[in-house]
């Protein structure tokens, strides 16, 4: 086995990094992800020999068309274009990966989306030849654009195919200088910048001699040496109930136990909780994993809680610190980004997915959406918005909800909106 692959499989902590690629069509996206793929032995030798004999190889000879190691659906070889979402995993002795290839078309933005919803870092690509003179393309902005108002901690600027501008350091600082112009108007405190070229691997796994004026990283230790810290353990506690788990309900000293994954924060037996919406409160008394009590659980740990007390407690319901309580509300404002073909009807109902509630909504309003090229919210006078479109809105909910701003606690500050009529998702939100 591949030694670079080894600490995947071991166990290891070292630590795993969620990263998307996002970017316009044919910026390289998927030609980067297989040229990361390959130069770290992430594929796999009958990989290789597949896409060798693939009929949609767009490379001449014997040469590899990286794009084929995420672009899977025959209709995307046909095309030429990224169609859904590809997720790839690799490691070396310093970080796991888990990549997502979002297509770069306008028509499958939703799509970059939902992979971008549990990113930590975002690798915009831009195709230097179509942006030397420093006019960004508007996917790149409104990649960038949904990356920011996900809360993406990292962004990464991989200017690809510098080698058909004869890596032009010239050509490469206008593009870095407008994606900084950019940055200032999404607020975007921070970003990172590479020339590279995906197709020849410069600058990808290993710095290369064609950019001595490059003071910086290849991408992969760049990626390797982004500070993950800061994780769920220093938010407010926030553990939505999946189930209630009883048995022995014969007995005086039945069990009762609530069930489910801590989003944020840390529990220990002790503290004090209350469960909300209700607002009751009760003491923890032990938490268990599947074989042991656990002194404590953090965020990303699949627990059941057992309270000094029995109380009313049912799947949906969130418990939080009674120090650190969320808002519980039944109407909110929120930006969410329209997935369904169907635009937004205020008349009609939807159901909220919001941790584990499942409740009934209504849009009670479209206040705005935003203008991708002009890179602010401007007044919705339509009162609707298309797939696609990201606008802000009012919402009304049959039952009170326990919720967070997603810039403080994305766990409850996020939820989708599902058509009651076809139960196709509608929308992705975010409570601000």
């Amino acid at each position: 086995m591949n030694a670079l692959n080894d600490s995947f499989l071991s166990g290891a902590d070292t630590g795993v990094l969620r990263l998307i690629t996002a970017g316009s069509v044919d910026d390289g996206k998927s030609t980067l992800i297989g040229r990361l793929l390959y130069d770290s032995k992430g594929v796999f030798a009958d990989q290789l020999d597949a896409i060798s004999r693939a009929k949609h190889k767009r490379v001449a000879g014997d040469g590899i068309d990286f794009s084929l190691l995420t672009d899977g659906l025959e209709a995307e070889r046909e095309q030429g274009i990224t169609i859904d979402v590809a997720y790839r995993y690799f490691s070396t002795p310093t970080r796991k990966f888990i990549i997502a290839d979002a297509p770069g078309h306008e028509q499958y933005t939703r799509n970059m989306v939902t992979g971008a919803s549990t990113a930590d870092v975002a690798v915009i690509l831009i195709d230097a030849t179509r942006a030397a003179d420093g006019k960004l393309l508007p996917q790149t902005k409104r990649h960038s654009t949904i990356a920011r108002l996900l809360g993406i901690r990292h962004i990464v600027v991989a200017v690809n195919k510098m080698d058909l501008v004869d890596w032009d350091r010239a050509v490469f600082e206008r593009i870095r200088d407008a994606y900084a112009d950019l940055a200032v108007k999404l607020g975007i405190a921070h970003f990172d910048a590479l020339p590279l070229s995906a197709l020849s691997g410069d600058n990808v796994v290993t710095l290369s001699p064609k950019t001595p004026w490059y003071e910086g990283q290849p991408l992969l230790a760049l990626l390797e040496s982004l500070d993950l810290s800061g994780d769920g353990r220093t938010l407010p506690l926030r553990f939505p109930v999946q189930w209630v788990a009883r048995h022995g309900g014969d007995r005086a000293d039945d069990f009762r136990g609530y069930a489910g994954r801590v989003a944020s924060g840390v529990l220990r037996r002790g503290d004090e909780v209350t469960v909300q919406p209700s607002g009751v409160t009760a003491v923890v008394q032990e938490v268990r994993a599947f074989d042991r009590a656990l002194d404590e659980a953090v965020a990303g740990d699949s627990i059941t809680l057992v309270l000094d007390r029995d109380v009313d407690v049912s799947r949906g319901d969130v418990i939080v610190h009674t120090a650190a309580p969320a808002q519980v509300s039944r109407e909110f404002e929120a930006e969410v980004c329209w997935l369904d073909a169907q635009a937004l009807n205020p008349a009609r109902k939807y159901l909220l997915k919001s941790g584990t509630r499942l409740t009934s909504a209504k849009v009670r309003a479209v206040l705005s959406h935003r203008d991708i090229h002009e890179l602010q919210e401007v007044e919705n006078t339509e009162g609707t918005l298309r797939m696609n479109d990201i606008g802000r809105v009012t919402l009304t909910t049959r039952e009170s909800l326990a919720v967070d701003r997603y810039d403080d606690v994305a766990a409850t500050g996020a939820f989708i909106l599902i058509d009651e009529a076809t139960h196709q998702t509608a929308a992705a939100g975010m409570l601000r």
